[in-house]
């Protein structure tokens, strides 16, 4: 491997390499069953299985609105991470959270996020959770994410 910066591989690219582990790291998302499906640079794609335990209502079987800000919230933030030239966390400062309709019960959600903007200090996102398409989708969020200060090289391969 080169020591040559232009040679180096992208930060989208990285995570695409390690989606599975960028999917496992995630406390609540292991809980949860969450997964990224695709990352690209500046976007994310995921799938929030349907787990009776994240049931909201009983009586319909509607999985919990938490769980998918939950989710919608970690594909911004992603695709925040993934619109960067360098690597860099990114922290929640808004997500605003519509929702349209009711997730069916049993069924499992498709999600995806893309940073539209990026500043020298804040990343914009905007995401949708839907069932087959974004036709009749089930929420969407808008979100606004503070790019941490850069990591050392040592504290960042750690984390591979």
């Amino acid at each position: 491997m080169s020591n040559d910066p232009a040679s180096a591989p992208e930060p989208w690219e990285l995570m695409k390499e390690n989606i599975e582990m960028i999917s496992g790291g995630i406390p609540w998302g292991r809980r949860m069953a969450f997964r990224f499906t695709r990352i690209e640079k500046g976007h994310a794609w995921g799938l929030q299985p349907w787990k009776e335990r994240l049931v909201g209502d009983p009586d319909t079987g509607v999985i919990h609105g938490g769980v998918l800000t939950a989710f919608l919230d970690n594909l911004s933030g992603t695709a925040a991470s993934s619109a960067l030239s360098k690597p860099r966390f990114v922290a929640t400062l808004d997500l605003r959270i519509d929702y349209m309709r009711p997730a069916e019960k049993g069924r499992d959600i498709i999600g995806e996020a893309e940073c539209y903007h990026t500043t020298r200090n804040i990343c914009f996102t905007r995401a949708w959770a839907y069932h087959e398409s974004r036709d009749k989708v089930i929420a969407t969020a808008a979100g606004a994410f503070a790019i941490n200060k850069p990591r050392p090289a040592e504290s960042i391969a750690r984390m591979g």
